[in-house]
């Protein structure tokens, strides 16, 4: 593979396995708030409206931003009729072939993630609930999170076309 490539391959594995590495430890800010606010409710009786679309929006930026360190680390669910039989090789071909559906997809919600973000930020846009956030925060994330999982699917294209043809990518 040529240098450009083995760099931009380096560079954003080693981006995307930093930021799912920090992003991990969000799941113990979610457990705390859902924590607070039980207790806030059962002890205090005092139900907290912000609750629950906070948790949301730290699931949405937990799933998001992890999902191209999850996509790093091979852990993805993946159906394994035929794929288990294949060869390295002939698995990394296939890997390639379901990449590029991927990739379309991938590009196609980053473009409406894209406008969604500008629609929210140029007018104001907020929740339809009584404690109404203003979404542009999290809709920001959200596109940052489909254009890391896009890098990491365009790293993870270049690693299995250097091993379908035989050759490994480190």
């Amino acid at each position: 593979m040529p240098r450009l490539i083995q760099c931009y391959v380096r560079y954003v594995d080693a981006f995307n396995r930093r930021v799912g590495r920090v992003i991990m430890y969000l799941i113990f800010v979610m457990i705390g708030v859902l924590l607070f606010s039980s207790i806030a409710r059962t002890v205090f009786n005092s139900p907290l409206h912000w609750v629950v679309e906070s948790s949301q929006f730290m699931m949405v930026a937990y799933f998001l931003l992890g999902g191209a360190y999850s996509m790093q680390m091979d852990s993805h669910v993946r159906m394994d009729l035929l794929y288990g039989c294949l060869s390295p090789r002939r698995q990394a071909a296939l890997d390639v072939v379901t990449m590029l559906f991927l990739l379309v997809f991938l590009v196609a919600l980053l473009m409406g993630g894209i406008s969604s973000t500008q629609y929210a930020l140029e007018y104001g846009e907020r929740s339809y609930s009584a404690w109404a956030p203003p979404l542009a925060p999290i809709k920001i994330i959200m596109t940052f999170g489909i254009l890391l999982m896009l890098l990491q699917s365009i790293s993870t294209l270049f690693k299995d076309v250097a091993k379908a043809c035989g050759k490994e990518m480190t």
